[in-house]
């Protein structure tokens, strides 16, 4: 881990530098009422360069902090404390992409992978669950891939359905997992089954789920096919993407003072926003000439996340 030290004097400068050229301000900052200074002053007390980019140091960690249990600041600019990590193997699941090191995440998180995956071999011809991304040993900027998964609170769900439990760590590299969509995504395709929306019922009935995160497609099969009690539907969210997996998203869990939550999901089972998707994807809007251009993403460095970050970075 590179680390740099640094004199009280330019520890200040560099403090207010980056305060003065940091980019907007973030939900999980604000609510952990941290500012730019206050964060660049503790990283930089930790011996930390503040001005590190992020994922480097995060994503050099191999192990979770010997610290309790708790995530700092939002889905997308964040890190988690005292993060565990999903067994490789379990009676009816598989972690998946070993190579990577992402079956890190919050307990509450670990455990809700376990039950969903106890629902999921209840099913016929699943015997469990394939686990892709959860997070990196103790969060925070990936990287390569998401944005958000920083916290410990996200977990990426295979849509294929495991035919066994016993696969190798090579074969877990090479194993690929099926996309369920048809027409860009407007609707499934002939690998979507009735199991398939049984699980997601099962992790949007937990109460411990924030949202879930599926192409439009998908959403939309379900609305039509959903009998009875719809109230599980509302946390089924249309997003880019998503046909290879769904991903889960968690709330914060009871008393994590550091934690923020996402904004609820509207009231309703969201299926007229779902339905308004697939007419964009059918029929796509023409651009609008008056838009600005997309701004590039800065990096995040070290003194854009929660001040706690720096000391679940320097614990052993």
């Amino acid at each position: 881990m590179v680390r740099k030290l640094f004199s009280i004097g330019l520890t200040l400068g560099l403090s207010l530098g980056l305060a003065a050229c940091g980019g907007g301000s973030d939900r999980g900052a604000d609510a952990a009422k941290d500012t730019g200074v206050s964060a660049a002053l503790t990283f930089a007390a930790a011996n930390f360069d503040p001005n590190a980019i992020a994922k480097q140091l995060f994503g050099a960690m191999k192990a979770g902090s010997a610290q309790p249990p708790a995530p700092y600041g939002s889905y997308a600019k964040g890190c988690v404390a005292g993060a565990v990590q999903l067994p490789e193997t379990g009676p009816t699941w598989q972690a998946m992409r070993l190579s990577r090191n992402r079956n890190w995440a919050h307990p509450e998180t670990v455990a809700f992978v376990q039950r969903l995956s106890r629902a999921a071999a209840a099913q016929p011809g699943w015997k469990g669950l394939y686990i892709g991304d959860m997070s990196q040993p103790r969060g925070g900027p990936m990287l390569t891939g998401h944005r958000s998964h920083q916290i410990g609170l996200d977990a990426d769900i295979w849509m294929l359905p495991p035919a066994r439990l016993n696969l190798s760590a090579a074969e877990r590299e090479n194993i690929s997992s099926i996309s369920m969509r048809r027409a860009n995504g407007a609707y499934v395709n002939d690998k979507w089954t009735p199991q398939h929306m049984a699980v997601l019922k099962a992790a949007a009935s937990d109460p411990a789920v924030a949202r879930i995160f599926v192409f439009a497609g998908a959403k939309v099969q379900m609305c039509k096919d959903a009998t009875g009690d719809r109230s599980w539907l509302n946390k089924i969210r249309p997003w880019y993407g998503h046909h290879y997996h769904f991903h889960v998203r968690l709330l914060c869990p009871k008393g994590a003072s550091g934690c923020v939550n996402q904004a609820p999901p509207p009231p309703g089972d969201g299926c007229a926003e779902a339905e308004t998707w697939v007419r964009n994807i059918l029929n796509p809007p023409p651009p609008d000439p008056d838009a600005p251009p997309p701004k590039p993403r800065r990096e995040y460095v070290l003194a854009d996340l929660p001040s706690q970050c720096a000391s679940v970075l320097s614990s052993q």
